[in-house]
């Protein structure tokens, strides 16, 4: 990246001569259109900046003198190619970068799946590890006495939730609050274990990707992974007025539609 933006510098600084001189001989930005001019360009400039190195990390070559040619060629409405021309190798430039992101996918997809697979078939070892017909794994760590969760109750829990390798994503023990939500809006995997639940239960679950995320991305967690939870039952309430909609406040999939960040058993 620093490389990269070195190149940037370099052209800009060679082709700056062709612009004016003037422009550059006093760089204090006083007034407020230099400032607001300023920051037009600068936001162009960092745009720039992330598609070119977003492209770069795909494998694609990029030459970064015509790229500040097309550039300034166009703020002087002087472009060597037609908009028709222009539209035409941006979308050729398109299809050979979706190529190069599928093939990153299916590398990335086939090595989470193995990953998963082999970390599932060496937890069913464990004789204290049960495994249903869907493939959910689960381990009782604490069995609970209280009512079992089912259809459209609103559930409160304690969680934490890891990769495969160890890596949590999530914890409402950090936060030092459970979350309230209905059972109809988790993953399938959670809703499966959450009905094997007895309120005051806790259990550890090992959720294979068909029954937690698939193919999505949702925060660190990649496409097709195997997802690793430990779930606290806290409390068990039959639906009612304000139970639907319930969210998993700043987490999970329901989180990150509304902006934040982090992951969690929303669907």
């Amino acid at each position: 990246m620093k490389k990269l933006k070195k190149s940037v510098l370099a052209v800009v600084s060679c082709l700056s001569l062709s612009v004016s001189v003037s422009c550059f001989a006093n760089s204090d930005l006083t007034t407020d259109v230099e400032k607001e001019s300023y920051s037009i360009g600068a936001s162009f400039g960092h745009h720039i900046s992330s598609q070119v190195y977003g492209q770069s990390q795909l494998g694609a070559e990029v030459d970064m003198e015509q790229v500040v040619n097309g550039l300034l060629d166009a703020l002087k409405d002087e472009t060597k190619m037609s908009k028709e021309e222009i539209v035409t190798y941006l979308n050729q430039r398109a299809e050979t970068l979706n190529a190069a992101k599928q093939v990153k996918l299916d590398a990335l997809t086939a090595k989470n799946i193995a990953a998963g697979e082999a970390f599932m078939a060496e937890n069913a070892k464990n004789s204290a590890v049960k495994q249903t017909k869907s493939g959910l794994q689960y381990e009782v760590i604490t069995m609970g006495k209280g009512a079992m969760p089912a259809g459209n109750d609103v559930v409160t829990v304690h969680y934490k939730g890891t990769l495969i390798d160890g890596t949590e994503f999530d914890s409402t023990y950090e936060r030092n609050e459970p979350n309230r939500f209905s059972l109809i809006t988790v993953i399938e995997g959670w809703q499966e274990a959450l009905a094997l639940m007895p309120q005051g239960s806790k259990f550890k679950l090992t959720i294979p990707p068909a029954l937690a995320y698939g193919e999505r991305v949702v925060g660190m967690i990649q496409p097709h992974s195997t997802l690793v939870f430990e779930v606290e039952l806290v409390k068990v309430e039959e639906p009612g007025e304000g139970a639907h909609g319930m969210g998993l406040s700043g987490m999970g999939m329901g989180g990150m539609m509304g902006g934040s960040m982090g992951a969690n058993p929303h669907k």
